[in-house]
């Protein structure tokens, strides 16, 4: 069990890294494609499943989108330097919980992220900023905002087939 521990961390750590290796053009057509990838999640849960929760103790499936939104202003703003438009405002509390609303919400953190990155220069990337108490490189924050994306996203999919719901098919391309 400890081998399979340790491989699973080695695995993380190497994906997260070779993330933050991705050109800037890379790293945009990524996040391009997670963009149209977390809308076809979106698009595919009825209205009436966007307050569905799998159990009282969990996010419902817009608290999990708006959370994965929360983070993307969150871990951009960190890397880049550019103020959130959200300012301290938290998507998660403050956005109503129906598919219009939190749709919207989502595609506008995407946009932030994409014209972010876009705006960054490349030379900045490997500059150090500090994210949850660490002084990372800003390319590990904008891997560490990839990988955090796609966890939530992913955590939606026993939502949708709750809902009776078959998940987008895959986009890893």
């Amino acid at each position: 069990m400890k081998k399979l521990s340790l491989l699973i961390a080695l695995l993380a750590v190497t994906c997260t890294t070779v993330f933050a290796q991705l050109t800037k053009d890379q790293q945009i057509t990524e996040w391009k494609r997670a963009k149209v990838y977390t809308k076809a999640y979106l698009d595919a849960m009825p209205a009436d499943g966007y307050t569905f929760k799998a159990t009282p103790e969990v996010r419902t499936f817009a608290q999990q989108m708006l959370h994965l939104t929360d983070a993307n202003y969150y871990f951009l703003s960190t890397a880049s330097g550019k103020a959130s438009p959200l300012g301290n405002t938290q998507t998660e509390k403050t956005v109503a919980q129906t598919k219009e609303a939190t749709t919207k919400a989502v595609m506008d953190s995407y946009d932030f992220v994409i014209s972010t990155i876009e705006s960054m220069p490349v030379d900045k990337m490997q500059e150090i900023a500090t994210a949850e108490g660490m002084k990372l490189p800003k390319a590990l924050i904008l891997a560490k905002a990839f990988e955090h994306q796609t966890h939530h996203r992913g955590q939606t999919t026993v939502y949708l087939r709750l809902k009776g719901v078959t998940p987008p098919q895959e986009m890893l391309f």
